[in-house]
């Protein structure tokens, strides 16, 4: 392993690692699909190695400045990788979402989690999801991710990356942001778990997945828990009549999915948590990998 890498990774996730482990989140009652890091970090929260990956921040350009991105890749890669662009939860990049990037890393991928809440801040410095929503997210707009994700497609496509070949799986938050990337060309597939589907409509979220689904142009497998408190199951259904409604015309539409996992809470992909369901998490990355090669991406 790249030593120089692996400090790199350790800097950038210091903090964050702290927040996770220290914070006290309370999101009772907010019913936005958005749920609390836990205190404290599982025992069971799974760390891959860094042997036989390059693993570390990175600076991509956007415009004329550049957003910091956690990225993984195999250490002896050879010709063009896959890539996946792994989108975060509320709380940015932290040790979680690096460890999802080695995963994809150690079966063959150039995995890159974007840090796209940069311009607005730090989630770390805010107490609890109301002031993270507030400080962070309301000043992030879709416009802007977008951007961001697709400068990160342009950085992958001359680092080794292969922009033939491009998924991107995203939590909460980042599920929501999975749906809207599959409007963009260069996706192939799209993973979304437990992301919002409906919303109020603002001038940063002008559009939900629900209002897009004759937009796409890369099939979305949904990963969803049924005793989600914050995404009730009638918005899944709404998102499937929005699919077979476009459906007709729009094949990456006929060709998305939901899995909807019973009894199984919202974020039971975040083994860092209390909300983690070994069972579900386990199938749903099995789903994902499969779905990634069933479309294309490896």
């Amino acid at each position: 392993m790249n030593k120089k890498n692996h400090q790199a990774s350790q800097g950038i996730q210091g903090d964050r690692r702290s927040f996770i482990k220290t914070s006290a989140i309370a999101a009772t009652g907010i019913g936005i699909g958005l749920a609390p890091a836990s205190q404290p970090v599982m025992a069971a929260a799974i760390e891959t190695s860094f042997t036989g990956l390059t693993a570390g921040e990175q600076s991509i350009p956007v415009g004329s400045s550049q957003i910091p991105a956690y990225v993984s890749r195999p250490e002896k890669a050879k010709g063009p990788l896959p890539i996946v662009i792994v989108v975060s939860e509320i709380f940015g990049v932290h040790e979680y979402i690096a460890d999802v990037t080695r995963r994809f890393a150690k079966l063959g991928y150039l995995a890159i989690a974007p840090e796209f809440f940069v311009r607005a801040g730090d989630p770390s410095q805010y107490g609890t999801i109301a002031e993270i929503f507030t400080n962070i997210i309301s000043k992030t707009p879709d416009s802007q991710v977008l951007g961001d994700l697709q400068a990160a497609l342009v950085w992958a496509g001359k680092n080794g990356g292969d922009l033939k070949r491009v998924g991107v799986t995203g939590f909460c938050w980042g599920g929501r942001i999975t749906w809207l990337s599959a409007t963009l060309p260069q996706v192939r597939a799209g993973v979304a778990w437990y992301g919002r589907l409906i919303g109020d409509k603002t001038e940063g979220n002008p559009r939900h997945p629900v209002d897009i689904a004759t937009d796409l142009k890369a099939p979305v497998l949904g990963l969803y828990g049924a005793a989600d408190a914050g995404i009730s199951l009638v918005s899944i259904d709404q998102m499937r009549e929005a699919l077979a409604k476009a459906a007709p015309t729009n094949a990456a539409a006929k060709a998305s999915q939901f899995e909807v996992y019973p009894d199984t809470p919202h974020a039971f992909h975040a083994d860092y948590r209390e909300s983690y369901r070994e069972g579900p998490a386990k199938d749903g990355w099995a789903k994902c990998l499969a779905w990634f090669k069933k479309n294309g991406v490896v």
